[in-house]
């Protein structure tokens, strides 16, 4: 990927607050100030407690033993954020599997952390193992997970799950599981290479029922004090493993771009949620944008400027959450780090030395009329005694990162 964006000496000082003290106090949940507005915590985590077959995490997380759901616990409790959105993890129906993680985990104290209680979730279904009965990848045969809705061996791997301190506004949370990538207006759809016709490695058919979320794209209305903040959550696929057709990076790019038209006057018309609605956010109610989005402004394999398209929204402010580990491991690792264009500091997953390198993949980003207070990646360095949490190859956590930021809301 070829370098997109500017870094200038005033957006690196910015950050150096967040690198100097770590997670930083976790805001008060209970009483507004006597400004009468409230600290919000949100963050976002990439867990990687997707398991390889169903009903495998359902079953991890039946008893409180499971090492790797011990350690993504306990990051989680020492963040202590008010809005988590969890990504990689397997979609269950009837909350079972959240109701696990809770009760068996975060609820209890892992190793010499405070338990941490999130008494409102939410989990939907997920593109991802859905069989779509077509040739999605053109390998001549139809099945697996290259020709479900999402990639996924099984219906719901690699879900997601929103956990909250505030009452989630169930009754008006929008999903967008079943939009048309085709109804994207000016969609990048993928090319057959091999022949002379634009955007044909779909045929009609196909067209008529690919969707564009590769998991889904949730807009969870949560009720804090006396502000509903919209998390728009979401987990766009990673543009690699395809071919030359780039179908991965295509979708990646306008599964992102989904978000930036959402929060934009004039750009959301052609957008239905999952109930026929059709509007995006208006400019009235505040957001936070959360998920992994599997892009990285200077560095990676997805198309140019993909993520741009939320980072330069003027709907959006970007508060560089950034750690002192992401720096330590880029230049410990080396590799395809060295030829990096982006700072290290911004790093929010460990990937291949090799390549992709390590890469800023996962992100919050609250409306640009949100005052942040804070922010920051829980990515400790080697003489951190945290650094047990995330440790190296193989993670005893993760290969990502949570990012947390802190804004302020009425109360």
């Amino acid at each position: 990927m070829s370098t997109r964006r500017t870094f200038t000496a005033a957006a690196t000082a910015a950050v150096l607050g967040s690198l100097a003290i770590g997670f930083g106090a976790a805001p008060a949940t209970a009483e507004p100030k006597k400004d009468h507005t409230l600290d919000l915590r949100v963050a976002t985590y990439n867990l990687s407690l997707n398991r390889a077959s169903a009903g495998e995490l359902e079953k991890d997380l039946s008893t409180p033993d499971n090492q790797q759901a011990r350690t993504v616990a306990e990051v989680i409790q020492r963040a202590n954020p008010d809005v988590i959105l969890l990504n990689e993890f397997d979609y269950v129906p009837g909350m079972r599997a959240a109701d696990l993680f809770r009760e068996n985990y975060l609820a209890v104290g892992q190793g010499g952390a405070d338990p941490v209680n999130f008494p409102h979730a939410y989990v939907a279904p997920s593109n991802t193992g859905i069989p779509s009965a077509f040739d999605l990848n053109n390998d001549g045969k139809v099945g697996g997970g290259d020709d479900a809705f999402g990639f996924g061996a099984f219906e719901g791997q690699y879900g997601m799950a929103i956990l909250s301190k505030y009452p989630i506004d169930t009754e008006n949370v929008r999903t967008f599981q079943n939009f048309l990538w085709k109804d994207m207006p000016g969609a990048l759809l993928p090319d057959n290479p091999a022949t002379p016709e634009p955007a044909d490695w779909f045929s009609q058919e196909e067209l008529d029922v690919v969707r564009l979320s590769s998991k889904s794209h949730w807009d969870v209305p949560v009720t804090v004090g006396r502000e509903t903040v919209h998390v728009l959550a979401s987990h766009p696929t990673p543009p690699t493993f395809d071919g030359p057709e780039d179908r991965n990076g295509r979708r990646n790019h306008d599964e992102i771009r989904f978000w930036a038209d959402y929060i934009t006057p004039g750009k959301s018309q052609y957008i239905v949620d999952d109930h026929g609605m059709k509007r995006g956010l208006l400019p009235s109610e505040p957001f936070v944008i959360v998920g992994d989005q599997n892009a990285d402004p200077f560095d990676g394999d997805s198309v140019a400027a993909a993520v741009d398209q939320l980072l330069d929204s003027k709907q959006v402010v970007d508060p560089l959450p950034a750690s002192a580990g992401a720096v330590e491991a880029a230049a410990l690792q080396g590799g395809a780090n060295a030829a990096h264009q982006g700072d290290p500091r911004y790093d929010t997953a460990d990937f291949g030395d090799t390549a992709p390198g390590n890469l800023r993949a996962d992100y919050v980003l609250p409306s640009r009329k949100a005052t942040v207070l804070g922010s920051g990646v829980f990515w400790p360095t080697q003489a951190d005694p945290l650094s047990r949490l995330t440790g190296v190859y193989p993670f005893p956590s993760s290969d990502h990162r949570l990012v947390w930021v802190d804004m302020q809301v009425r109360g």
